[in-house]
């Protein structure tokens, strides 16, 4: 009988449907399968349980099948789920995205983020007649589509004139950026990137952000990446663009951007905006926005975003619902709370162990992530295996670190517990030999060349 990722690798290319989620990203006791989640845990069709910390790539923040939301799609589905013409949720939720987000006048919705932030690039050069968009190398993804993916390793089946016209700087490398702009004379139409990662775009003595910043009074804000990007964008007459897919409805309801006090001329969203279902945005000023509109006659048109589904009614309710729990609950601040918590009680752990060289827990509260060593100090892919593979062991799901208001206290206590059952295995392969504790191969990055 074949097991499930045979049987999944048999019928689906890469055996799933986004590579985040492929086998080669995870260790060899990992779960195949999962079969449903509730709050922040998933079971696998056995029944065996999981405390989650992937919480579906990031797009899941109040927890698995949260019944407000559930129920809010499920209105919609009986109003029809989708229908010949715009329909009233569609006028709501556009609205009301509007409305939270500082700068957003006008919306179109997708069901995933490439769409959008292709989108986002098209507007860019409609605009400006220009024909460049340029993006920092160190942030991994932006979209599907072949502008961006040719400029990773992965360019089989991609023509390279079609991403000839992306051009990579460096985050928080303001040279590098006017380096393109020089080159590249007034033949850029925008700049897109995430506001932050686990790097911040702060000056070094603000890069440990433990709250929910407020960097517009901040008297080091010149020194802000993302300002002096801003700053050269509109010098040169080229769009400011950020791509808040995983920034968005984490670091604050009003994104990023609200927190780091600059104005994007576009941003997109996606990862969280409605707990799960499928729903991803471009929005931004009227003035770039309207480009894509057909309300003016003898206007040259632009084909924006045209998709049967880009109006399911079920995601907009469940996107509308969501928000609304945000705003009662105060969401974000309980994903920084956690967030740092989690990362002071596991450099405390570390550190007991003597692996604080070895194993850290870095970056903002909101968007942490695990740096693992080997004996020598550098980043090793095969410590993270060892890492992840000893938290499954101890019912803790974490390829990446990512919480939901679904998390308290007792989730917390959990992954202490099995944190520190697992860096005691890392600190024996430090001692005696990766291999011997290792069960499978190492996880491989996304953007390799060959398989």
């Amino acid at each position: 009988m074949m097991d499930f990722q045979t049987r999944l690798n048999r019928v689906i290319p890469g055996g799933a449907h986004t590579y985040s989620r492929g086998f080669d990203q995870f260790p060899s006791n990992a779960p195949q399968i999962l079969s449903r989640g509730a709050g922040a845990r998933v079971w696998d069709p056995n029944g065996k349980e999981y405390l989650d910390y992937g919480m579906a790539l990031r797009a899941v923040t109040l927890g698995y099948a949260n019944s407000r939301v559930n129920r809010a799609a499920i209105r919609q589905i009986k109003n029809g789920n989708n229908l010949t013409r715009a329909s009233l949720v569609e006028l709501q939720a556009a609205e009301l995205l509007t409305r939270i987000i500082p700068g957003a006048e006008m919306v179109k919705f997708a069901k995933n983020g490439s769409n959008v932030t292709t989108a986002a690039a098209k507007l860019a050069r409609a605009y400006t007649g220009r024909r460049y968009i340029c993006v920092p190398r160190q942030h991994p993804f932006f979209s599907f589509d072949d502008w961006f993916i040719g400029t990773t390793p992965l360019t089989r089946g991609v023509p390279p004139e079609h991403s000839s016209s992306t051009l990579l700087f460096d985050y928080n490398n303001i040279a590098s950026l006017h380096f393109l702009f020089d080159q590249h004379p007034d033949q850029i139409a925008g700049v897109m990137l995430e506001p932050a990662t686990t790097m911040t775009p702060c000056p070094s003595e603000c890069r440990t952000l433990d709250l929910k910043p407020s960097c517009d009074s901040c008297p080091n804000k010149k020194s802000n990446f993302l300002h002096q990007v801003q700053a050269l964008c509109r010098e040169r007459g080229s769009l400011f663009i950020l791509d808040e897919m995983i920034t968005g409805f984490r670091w604050a309801l009003e994104g990023a951007a609200s927190c780091f006090g600059v104005k994007p001329d576009l941003m997109t969203f996606g990862k969280g905006m409605a707990n799960g279902f499928a729903v991803a945005a471009v929005v931004g000023r009227r003035e770039v926005m309207r480009v894509g509109s057909i309300d003016k006659p003898g206007e040259e048109r632009t084909f924006l975003l045209s998709t049967t589904h880009g109006g399911e009614m079920s995601g907009l309710g469940a996107f509308i619902e969501t928000v609304k729990i945000y705003q009662e609950e105060s969401v974000c601040n309980h994903l920084w709370d956690y967030g740092t918590k989690l990362r002071i009680e596991t450099n405390r752990i570390s550190k007991a162990l003597g692996l604080e060289n070895y194993f850290q827990m870095v970056g903002p509260g909101v968007l942490l992530n695990y740096e693992t060593r080997d004996q020598g100090g550098s980043i090793s892919l095969g410590f993270r295996t060892l890492f992840s593979q000893e938290m499954i062991r101890n019912g803790v799901l974490m390829p990446w670190v990512n919480a939901s208001l679904a998390h308290g206290s007792k989730e917390l206590e959990k992954t202490s517990d099995a944190m520190y059952k697992s860096l005691v295995t890392y600190k024996n392969a430090l001692d005696h030999g990766l291999d011997r504790f290792l069960e499978g191969p190492k996880i491989l990055p996304v953007f390799r060349k060959t398989n």
